[in-house]
């Protein structure tokens, strides 16, 4: 087989950025809840008007009401215009902990494709890394060690199948149930 070794750097070369850059993307995700947070915060502090802000999120808050049964959308108006920003902290709380919920039945549904359930649990990191400076020390070290062992539970694919180590659904569920159990009084 003669190849050129030009040609083979090229392919090579492409074939990995195209991975590079797939994986950077999938990782990289926006977050409407997450990027309004700021804003909306800020709005409950200095009284302005964040009805184009909850606009953006309306939908996130619509299927968090419906599927989590938590009431939101109408509580964190009447808490900005109040300009009460703890209960608008606290509101927003209560939205992530349910897109932690969400976030962690969709990996417990795709157990057996590590990729997918992974980058769900890390989504689920970011709303709980917000969460935590609203807890005590201890609950914030409890949701931290059960999120690593829900991490754990997923397993791992291993490097070319050596180290694998298949996930563990009932791990997983007793994890997840512990750091509900700590979220519960959001």
């Amino acid at each position: 087989m003669n190849i050129r070794p030009g040609l083979l750097a090229l392919t090579l070369l492409l074939t990995l950025s195209g991975q590079a850059q797939a994986y950077s993307y999938a990782a990289a995700g926006k977050e409407p809840l997450i990027d309004v947070r700021e804003a909306l915060l800020g709005a409950a502090t200095d009284g302005k008007d964040a009805s184009a802000t909850l606009s953006e999120i309306a939908d996130e808050l619509a299927y968090l009401e419906q599927h989590h049964k938590v009431e939101l959308q109408a509580p964190l108006a009447a808490a900005i215009k109040a300009k009460d920003a703890a209960a608008t902290a606290a509101l927003l709380n209560r939205a992530y902990k349910a897109e932690i919920e969400r976030r962690l039945e969709g990996a417990s549904q795709n157990l057996g494709d590590y990729q997918t359930a992974k980058v769900l649990v890390v989504k689920s990191k970011r709303f709980l890394d917000l969460i935590l400076p609203s807890l005590s020390e201890g609950d914030r070290k409890a949701a931290d060690q059960a999120l690593a062992r829900v991490l754990d539970a997923i397993g791992n694919p291993g490097v070319f199948g050596v180290g694998a180590k298949p996930a563990d659904a009932a791990a997983f569920a007793e994890a997840e149930k512990t750091l509900m159990a700590v979220l519960a009084p959001l």
